[in-house]
């Protein structure tokens, strides 16, 4: 398998990550809160769920809201979107109805945006602070 169908989503995590660290807080993470919550939308148009459609955006517009308050539940939401992003993927509806892979490409990026909203949204000057203070 060609490896930038896994590398790039890893990197464009990364870059999503650093251009946000650029936020000020609490405005970074009030920012990624309302993201997270607008993706949660982002496969309504193809309804290749019916009705599980409306409830998973209900769920993510539930957990970006405790989100505007919460690193974890922004984390929790981009972990929902990942499932949500795989069973569009295994069902051959992919996020970008031109571009096959589109979903596939998500559900590796949105971990990787995850990861970082559990560390608390942090700049990578704070990352390594965290980091070398836990050593």
């Amino acid at each position: 398998m060609d490896m930038l169908r896994y590398v790039v989503p890893v990197v464009i995590g990364l870059i999503w990550a650093g251009a946000c660290s650029l936020i000020p807080e609490p405005h970074r993470r009030r920012f990624n809160a309302v993201v997270v919550g607008g993706a949660g939308a982002a496969y309504i148009s193809g309804g290749s769920f019916g009705l599980g459609e409306l409830a998973f955006t209900a769920l993510m517009t539930a957990v970006a809201y405790i989100g505007l308050r919460s690193w974890a539940f922004i984390g929790i939401g981009w972990l929902l979107h990942t499932v949500w992003d795989v069973l569009h993927h295994r069902r051959g509806d992919p996020l970008i109805p031109s571009v096959h892979d589109s979903s596939f490409g998500c559900a590796i990026c949105d971990p990787v945006i995850a990861l970082w909203c559990f560390t608390g949204g942090r700049s990578p000057k704070a990352l390594l602070a965290f980091q070398k203070a836990g050593e």
